[in-house]
């Protein structure tokens, strides 16, 4: 049976030196939202800056629409789809998301066609549900069948603790996303179809005579934000995913469960200016560079080294006082084989018994089975040792 396991530890020589040769040090204890999950994330690094109930459970609304965007966008850059391809407007995608529904809609009319860039262009900036139905029934047949491909993106994503019931965000109590997997999904997004990501800053769009304003009013706070989803249902409360170049670099923020439009982009400024204006990047490990090592279970060696996804940077607030605590944290025991380049461990970072950043850690070479004698020893270590827990 698995169990967490952590090395409580200052991990290696150039993370020391961080810790004690640099003030201020961590903290982002001075800093709260309103909103009820909450994750602040470096695009680079994937590093969590700042989070609240982020691995919690809870209802996407709109925001689900990025699912199905990253899905659509799939099939672009591999040539399955093609933007001026058309599709058609169904019943369904016309009367449960068209303007007899009651929610967001393009407007799109009954039997007609639409391009897939329209398409993607009323789903990002409008949040057009009968965009995202007919986007969904030309890729998958039915919208049943494409939820099937946006939850196998999803495990592929690594999006584990996340369920997608439809294609739209409309309310299902089975449909729930994390504040983190939602961060993870626009870092996707935002890596990998840079072609297309100029889709989410646009101000407006008209389709049928009725031209309408995006919805992410945080674009136009001049505070570096060019993207991505709001969302809002009456059982979940008022959501946004946003990004952010202030500052120099890019910052993904998740805010859900505000209680109104007018707190969501305050809620959402807060966090995104706070994040670009009060850290400081200090690089504590090279592309490459040991951060630390730990145990695996009957491998032909006894550890296997960590390293970061390129550089491992630690992010300083200003004016913090020294309390920097670092582990190694895992899901163990570690067995083999494990291949290089596996993630199979995070450092984290705790101020005051805060956690304040995580950032992934990954295997930095293939650690195959050992012999009898190896395994025998570790089994002996695990019963005994609690493999040195």
């Amino acid at each position: 049976m698995s169990a967490l396991r952590v090395i409580s530890m200052f991990v290696a020589c150039a993370l020391q030196f961080a810790l004690f040769s640099f003030g201020p040090a961590f903290a982002q204890l001075d800093f709260d939202t309103r909103a009820k999950f909450a994750v602040l994330m470096d695009h680079e690094s994937g590093t969590i800056l700042f989070q609240k109930n982020a691995d919690e459970p809870m209802q996407p609304a709109s925001m689900a629409k990025l699912m199905t965007v990253a899905v659509a966008f799939d099939y672009l850059n591999r040539g399955r789809l093609a933007l001026d391809d058309e599709m058609f407007i169904s019943e369904k995608a016309w009367r449960e998301g068209g303007a007899s529904s009651g929610g967001s809609t393009m407007f799109a009319e009954l039997n007609s066609k639409v391009s897939v860039e329209n398409l993607l262009r009323s789903i990002i900036i409008q949040s057009g549900n009968d965009a995202s139905i007919a986007i969904a029934e030309g890729l998958g047949g039915t919208e049943a069948t494409f939820v099937r491909l946006m939850n196998e993106k999803a495990k592929d994503l690594g999006l584990n603790d996340s369920n997608f019931e439809n294609s739209t965000g409309l309310p299902d109590e089975n449909m729930t996303v994390t504040a983190r997997d939602l961060a993870n999904l626009a870092r996707y997004i935002i890596s990998e179809f840079p072609q297309y990501y100029g889709y989410f800053a646009e101000p407006s769009f008209e389709w049928n005579g009725i031209n309408q304003s995006n919805r992410n009013t945080l674009l136009d706070e001049g505070i570096g934000v060019d993207g991505l989803k709001t969302g809002h249902t009456e059982a979940s409360g008022y959501g946004i995913v946003a990004s952010t170049t202030e500052g120099g670099r890019r910052l993904i923020a998740v805010l859900h469960g505000m209680e109104s439009k007018r707190q969501r982009s305050e809620e959402a400024r807060k966090l995104v200016t706070w994040g670009s204006r009060n850290f400081e990047r200090l690089d504590a490990f090279d592309d490459g560079e040991v951060v630390g090592d730990i145990p695996v279970y009957g491998g032909e060696k006894p550890n296997v080294d960590l390293i970061g996804d390129g550089p491992v940077a630690l992010y300083l607030p200003k004016g913090s006082r020294r309390c920097l605590e670092a582990r190694i944290v895992y899901d163990g025991p570690i067995k083999p084989p494990v291949e290089r380049g596996d993630q199979i461990a995070d450092l984290k970072i705790w101020c005051n018994d805060k956690l304040i950043q995580t950032s992934p850690l990954f295997a930095a070479e293939t650690v195959e089975q050992g012999g009898l004698v190896r395994r025998a020893s570790d089994a002996f270590k695990e019963l005994t040792l609690g493999w040195l827990n």
